[in-house]
């Protein structure tokens, strides 16, 4: 499977956040919700020693304060996706302007601004060939994208969703 969900990505605009200090207790509910998005606030607060309506209050905090977002996270191979991908960027200008045009194209799932080999890194799913083709144009068009890079994945070995709580 792979992360589909907006916890991965920045705010809007590139807008900087800052770290909201988590307790012990609020750190032992979001581990059981990475666990199981879907298990009830009861038994959660049975597992972390809280009443059903202090462990929703908790969970509305976190999800209010950006800590955490409970989402469905797709398989794409299932979803007639066969193809996935991190294309590397080289740009010459601003990379704000630039990482904003790419994330304005909806066939990409995530944009970051890196330090490194590549400017920004892109996230894409595709149908087929023929899309990645087309993708890759787009983002070639994009004003101050002067190379790309692709690669295509093969096989997924590990994908995570426990940082933050250890």
């Amino acid at each position: 499977m792979t992360d589909r969900s907006p916890e991965r990505r920045p705010p809007a605009g590139g807008a900087r956040r800052t770290a909201v200090p988590l307790d012990e207790t609020a750190k032992q509910i979001i581990e059981q919700l990475q666990q199981d998005g879907r298990r009830s606030y009861a038994a959660i607060g049975k597992a972390v020693g809280l009443s059903e309506a202090a462990v929703r209050q908790r969970v509305q905090k976190l999800l209010d304060t950006g800590v955490m977002q409970i989402v469905g996270v797709t398989d794409p191979l299932m979803l007639g996706f066969s193809r996935q991908m991190m294309i590397g960027v080289k740009c010459e200008g601003d990379l704000e302007k630039i990482a904003d045009a790419l994330a304005a194209i909806e066939a990409i799932d995530y944009v970051v601004i890196t330090a490194g080999s590549f400017d920004i890194l892109v996230e894409l799913v595709c149908e087929d060939d023929e899309q990645l083709l087309e993708l890759l144009g787009r983002i070639r068009a994009v004003p101050g994208v002067v190379s790309t890079e692709s690669f295509v994945y093969l096989k997924l070995r590990k994908q995570t969703y426990t940082w933050g709580t250890h």
